[in-house]
């Protein structure tokens, strides 16, 4: 298994790739409602825990030099894990996800406006601490919800991985149609040769 350092790529050389001839395979790990809400041109939709479940049956598609794509990096980071656990060698991060991507006004296609999922956790973390703390003025004991929360938060910080942020993904609100191995799969099958470019 490779455990080696991922190999970052900054959003200018992506693009810079994107309009070469041999364009590399992005891949967007975040959820199908984040992806709705913004992407890069030409990118597929493989969300982090569905690349998990089906890593060597994804990995068998991964032909060309692939670079990972969530908000920020986190997420890529863990998919680039993975897919070094199938002997896939040929993979960058893209260095500060779709946020560094959209700040230099790159191209991006836009459909349902839906939050992010690391904006979902603040709110619902929040939401959790306001409430237990408030309610504990009548029930003490709900002040160790607030306490378990804020320990939830400063683990996710040290680990750099988000339960809550996991559990989030797996709600409706997140998932889109295209979020089932089978339609994943077929699309980075067929579409090989189909590789749009960004503009």
């Amino acid at each position: 298994m490779n455990t080696s350092t991922p190999a970052a790529i900054d959003a200018q050389e992506l693009r810079a790739l994107m309009n070469s001839t041999a364009p590399p395979r992005v891949l967007d790990v975040r959820t199908p409602g984040e992806f709705e809400t913004a992407h890069m041109p030409g990118a597929y939709n493989v969300p982090l825990d569905m690349l998990r479940g089906h890593r060597d049956e994804i990995a068998k598609r991964l032909d060309q030099q692939v670079v990972l794509v969530c908000r920020s990096g986190q997420r890529a980071t863990a998919a680039d894990q993975a897919l070094r656990g199938a002997d896939v060698t040929n993979v960058h991060i893209l260095d500060g996800g779709m946020t560094a991507w959209e700040a230099l006004g790159f191209p991006v296609e836009r459909a349902a406006q839906r939050w992010d999922l690391e904006r979902q956790v603040r709110l619902v973390a929040g939401c959790l601490v306001l409430s237990s703390v408030v309610s504990s003025i009548v029930a003490p004991r709900l002040k160790w919800l607030a306490a378990g929360i804020g320990g939830g938060l400063a683990a996710a910080a040290l680990t750099d991985t988000c339960a809550m942020g996991t559990m989030l993904s797996k709600l409706s609100y997140n998932r889109g149609a295209t979020c089932d191995a089978r339609t994943i799969v077929a699309q980075l099958t067929d579409n090989v040769a189909a590789h749009p470019k960004a503009r």
